[in-house]
């Protein structure tokens, strides 16, 4: 027998999950309250007992996105087949693998949120420390933060010209992989000339 709390617990997965299909396939317009309890299977009113309105659900959408990048950054600390720079270049590449696998969840996550920011804020805080943990052994604990900032403010930019199609023109052909192990490449030699 399920619980209230267990079926209040799987109509909000259900709706998360809905809503995170429709972002992907059409980006945040497609994403309407009606939408995604019809596609999770619920009552008209169900998704208002969870998100006061599409902002709110796609806030928690964005929050989940950090969740999960969070957890590929714990997983890649722990992954003992990588050194300390290839935990560093996995950690900068989940960047451009989700910007190409959901580039709408990726827009979502760099966006400021309408909703109450406190989930967003607090997930990407959780993937930015375990990032920090990635970088440090690289770059040195004092400097992980400035140096921390600079390789993601790179991925970043790396992550969109790759989705603009910028990088593959006659002018750049590059990779946004191939930028990420230059800059990787260029932190990593400064910080043994410095």
């Amino acid at each position: 027998m399920t619980s209230r709390l267990e079926s209040a617990a799987a109509t909000r997965r259900a709706l998360l999950d809905s809503a995170a299909e429709l972002l992907d396939g059409g980006g945040p317009g497609a994403v309407t309250l009606r939408e995604v309890g019809a596609r999770a299977g619920v009552s008209r009113s169900a998704p208002y007992r969870h998100f006061t309105d599409k902002e709110s659900l796609l806030t928690a959408v964005a929050a989940e996105g950090w969740e999960r990048v969070g957890d590929h950054m714990h997983a890649l600390q722990t992954d003992s087949r990588l050194g300390p720079v290839g935990r560093l270049r996995g950690a900068l590449i989940v960047f451009v693998t989700i910007s190409r696998m959901q580039p709408h969840l990726y827009q979502l996550m760099f966006s400021a949120p309408a909703g109450d920011p406190a989930a967003v804020v607090e997930a990407a805080q959780r993937g930015c420390d375990e990032f920090l943990a990635i970088a440090a052994p690289v770059v040195g604990e004092q400097n992980a933060q400035r140096y921390g900032a600079v390789l993601l403010t790179g991925a970043h930019g790396a992550a969109g010209l790759g989705l603009s199609g910028l990088l593959r023109t006659d002018k750049w052909d590059t990779t946004a992989e191939e930028l990420i192990d230059t800059l990787v490449a260029v932190v990593t030699g400064s910080r043994r000339r410095g």
